[in-house]
């Protein structure tokens, strides 16, 4: 059996992947000169050593969307990106406004009666 040539698709991933590094590393260098090296939720500070974990959140999730002034990018850390992102997909997936829906349920109503010995009275 002959295996597939693969040099093809392999071509194809590789310029694609090329393609998006040129275009990430343009709009996250401007990104880096224009603003201070904190994430925009948590604020950590970042210095030159750990900047590779500083990325270039777009406020409407749309990569091509790099206007100059660079009002359609904030700098996050890995991980509230991958948090910003995780919330978008679920605001997308199960709707509701972009902050979530209020909650209608308060797990803890019963606890101060708990607290105060309320349930041995019952």
């Amino acid at each position: 059996m002959k295996s597939p040539d693969t040099r093809k698709l392999d071509k194809l991933v590789a310029d694609a992947r090329a393609a998006y590094e040129k275009r990430a590393d343009g709009y996250r260098q401007r990104a880096l000169k224009l603003y201070p090296w904190v994430c925009g939720r948590c604020m950590r500070e970042f210095e030159a050593s750990n900047l590779r974990e500083l990325t270039v959140h777009h406020r409407d999730h749309d990569h091509d969307n790099n206007p100059a002034d660079g009002s359609n990018w904030e700098l996050l850390c890995v991980y509230c990106h991958d948090n910003e992102h995780q919330r978008f997909v679920e605001q997308v997936t199960y709707g509701g406004n972009e902050r979530g829906e209020e909650a209608t349920h308060n797990p803890f109503e019963a606890l101060r009666g708990l607290l105060d010995g309320e349930s041995d009275k019952a």
